[in-house]
């Protein structure tokens, strides 16, 4: 999946406009200071972006960051178009802009279309009621249209021919998972931050996995885990069982001997004994 990391996602939301395009754009201009994304909410027409000229119709987003050239062409049509001006966001190393790999032009479709048109008509809504809270409720409007944008842009990673899209994109999903819980088994694991970081609910996630293996991420854990420490007990690497609770990510040493007990029939003690 091409990761898209938001190192600061607390956007300063500074306006929304919603209007309708029937002629060109007075100016070819850029902004310095801040970013714009466009949703075009109906019709179609054409922009002009740092030199190119592209067909905009309904459903495509357009992202103008800091120093991006951009003009609006009615190309004898007319299109009605929603804009937010935002700053404060920063992905992949880069302050004050909003990079994905499609840029700066996204065609969207299905389902990310329609939530995408539900959030424009919630921010032109609430920009015109002005009801106490609003810059609340526009900022967090805006946050999910960015988070859309970047989950859909996180491409899968191709497999060989055979494979649905749906079906690579939960396969991927799951051995990510895993290579996870591999590499991290003795730290503390919050199945809520995998899932922030993967740009996915914990409950998706948590379906996505038990489709694929069968069993829960959690419980998926709790096994490779105990596995870990069944090894070390056998080794003799540890002094004492509680050492070897810790080494596997267990502070509570009755909590990981019950859990060991129940998985083995035998107690920790018993086979460091042995």
């Amino acid at each position: 999946m091409e990761e898209i990391l938001f190192e600061e996602l607390a956007p300063t939301f500074l306006f929304a406009w919603k209007g309708i395009r029937s002629r060109d754009e007075r100016e070819y201009h850029c902004h310095d200071g801040h970013i714009e994304v466009s949703y075009v909410i109906s019709g179609k027409g054409q922009y002009r972006i740092d030199g190119a000229v592209y067909d905009v119709a309904e459903g495509d987003v357009m992202i103008f960051n800091p120093g991006v050239y951009h003009q609006a062409l009615a190309a004898g049509s007319r299109f009605t178009e929603l804009f937010v001006g935002f700053c404060d966001v920063n992905t992949n190393g880069q302050k004050n802009r909003f990079e994905v790999p499609e840029m700066p032009l996204i065609h969207t479709s299905g389902e990310l279309k329609q939530r995408l048109a539900r959030l424009a008509a919630s921010i032109d809504t609430e920009n015109a009621e002005q009801k106490p809270g609003r810059y609340f409720m526009l900022r967090t409007y805006l946050e999910q249209m960015l988070i859309l944008i970047a989950r859909e842009q996180a491409k899968p990673v191709k497999y060989g021919k055979g494979y649905a899209f749906e079906s690579v994109n939960k396969k991927y999903v799951t051995e990510q998972i895993i290579n996870y819980f591999e590499e991290h088994y003795a730290e503390k694991i919050s199945l809520d931050a995998i899932a922030e970081n993967m740009y996915l609910s914990p409950y998706y996630i948590s379906r996505i996995f038990k489709s694929e293996t069968g069993d829960t991420p959690i419980h998926h854990l709790i096994n490779i885990r105990l596995e870990r420490a069944m090894e070390l007990l056998k080794s003799g690497s540890c002094n004492s069982i509680r050492e070897a609770a810790e080494s596997v990510g267990y502070e509570d040493v009755y909590h990981f001997s019950k859990l060991f007990k129940k998985k083995y029939s035998i107690s920790p003690s018993k086979v460091r004994a042995d």
